[in-house]
């Protein structure tokens, strides 16, 4: 976790902290993030199937590294060859599906807050009796 999340967001601190930061900095790290947030949700399934191979947490601790690392510039490797283009060709079908869940989501709060609204009417109206 501090080799994965916590020096690269203290650095990814660092460089924003700077008054006019390099656009090519601020590109890598949020370059890093997005293949974190992959990373973290792909390994909340993944973990489930895998954790008993040897050397597997090992391996993972390794791709963070190698992500973050400034020699290797990995997440820029990955994001280039990988994420970005697939990002990239399947952008409308993401902001269309971000959109309909975001819809759903919102109908199911107004339900929900029907519901209740209903829950607590029949509530009162029964002390009353």
């Amino acid at each position: 976790m501090a080799l994965g999340y916590l020096f690269p967001a203290y650095k990814c601190f660092k460089s924003v902290k700077v008054n006019k930061p390099e656009p090519e900095q601020l590109r890598s790290w949020c370059q890093y993030w997005i293949l974190v947030a992959f990373l973290t949700v792909s390994g909340a399934f993944t973990d489930a199937f895998f954790s008993w191979f040897p050397f597997y947490h090992e391996a993972k601790l390794f791709a963070f590294l190698f992500l973050w690392y400034p020699q290797t510039k990995g997440a820029t490797f990955i994001y280039k060859a990988y994420v970005g283009p697939y990002l990239t060709e399947h952008e409308s079908e993401i902001d269309r599906a971000l959109f309909e869940s975001r819809a759903r989501a919102v109908d199911a709060a107004l339900l929900a807050r029907k519901m209740v609204a209903s829950y607590l009417q029949t509530m009162r109206s029964n002390r009353l009796v």
